[in-house]
């Protein structure tokens, strides 16, 4: 027979304490550490677990953050997921963890039930940050942007997009690619994501022949993508705004017969730690994800709080080399003494 929760009465009859300094107690309020030391080590003898739905009745807060991935196919953003939920538990927060599948429709609809879920925040990876439903939604409940701004949230942690698509189209140019096929997930529905922005400026600024192409995160849809652009105009690079599509690049140029970076170099975006591990490594821009989680746990865990005060955090990148990218093909390759200068 599964044994019967201990109750809040049981634990204040073992401590000789009323049922109300036990739940302060137990809360960390209004009492001397001595006696939050005497009133949890008796509910731990007891197996006492606070039951989480008079928990939330009481305090008028669920314990729970919604995280809403734009696509969990991309494995960045499950490292991101993991690492977030993680950090939530150790503020004794529990993660909601939902999936938007890359389409802005389900986006809305899930930002939505998670506000009516009566969750105490929200963390998102917005697929579409320009979409009219979010400013009315975080005057709802707080709101963590994660990767771009979006309006009325009580806090955000971006990125330097523009900063991160210079430093790779910059690269590429310097050894000579100017025929550049880009692999993004963002659909045609919403164009105005500030990476995608971005790039078409920077090529035009820098006179490169640029190619766009939507691709999804899953491998199997990101190679077939990889593949019809491969098979065409061969670009003598492609940079993709994932690590995971890149990886879908890396199985069509084998379909293909093609060598990287002998016949195309190959470039991503996240620096997942598979991306280390491929052959030849991956080169990637790199976001820093582990200050990216603890920027966004903290700004959650304030805001959830009931602080008021906005944050705006901009995480910077940093250009990760490998050996997927090498001198457009037809030029002389560099030597490691060139490299190493130009690298100075």
């Amino acid at each position: 027979m599964p044994r019967k929760r201990a109750t809040i009465r049981e634990v204040a009859q073992a401590t000789g304490l009323s049922p109300a300094a036990v739940s302060y107690a137990l809360r960390g309020l209004q009492v001397s550490e001595e006696t939050k030391e005497r009133v949890r080590a008796a509910a731990a003898e007891l197996g006492y677990e606070a039951d989480p739905i008079a928990r939330a009745l009481a305090s008028g807060r669920t314990g729970m953050i919604g995280l809403l991935c734009g696509s969990l196919e991309d494995l960045w953003q499950q490292s991101l997921a993991v690492g977030i939920s993680r950090g939530l538990r150790e503020k004794d927060r529990y993660a909601l963890i939902l999936d938007a599948f890359g389409d802005p429709v389900r986006e809305r609809v899930l930002a939505q039930q998670l506000r009516d879920q009566r969750v105490d925040g929200m963390i998102v990876q917005p697929i579409d940050p320009a979409a009219a439903f979010w400013p009315e939604l975080c005057e709802s409940l707080p709101v963590i942007a994660v990767g771009d701004s979006i309006a009325g949230t009580a806090g955000e942690v971006v990125f330097d997009n523009r900063r991160g698509v210079t430093l790779a189209l910059e690269h590429l140019r310097a050894l000579g690619h100017h025929r550049i096929a880009v692999l993004t997930p963002t659909r045609a529905s919403t164009p105005d994501r500030p990476a995608d922005v971005f790039v078409m400026a920077e090529a035009e600024r820098l006179g490169l022949d640029i190619q766009v192409a939507t691709s999804p995160h899953g491998l199997a849809d990101a190679t077939a993508v990889a593949h019809d652009v491969l098979s065409e105009k061969v670009p003598t690079a492609v940079f993709c705004f994932a690590d995971s599509i890149a990886y879908g690049v890396y199985a069509a140029a084998q379909e293909l017969g093609l060598s990287i970076p002998g016949d195309v170099s190959v470039m991503g975006y996240d620096n997942h730690p598979m991306s280390g591990l491929l052959t030849p490594g991956l080169t990637t821009v790199d976001w820093g994800i582990d200050g990216i989680i603890r920027a966004a746990v903290r700004l959650m865990s304030a805001a959830a709080d009931g602080g008021t005060r906005r944050r705006h955090v901009v995480q910077a990148p940093t250009l990760r080399e490998r050996g997927s990218v090498a001198r457009a093909p037809g030029l002389p390759q560099l030597s490691g003494a060139e490299r190493h200068g130009s690298e100075g």
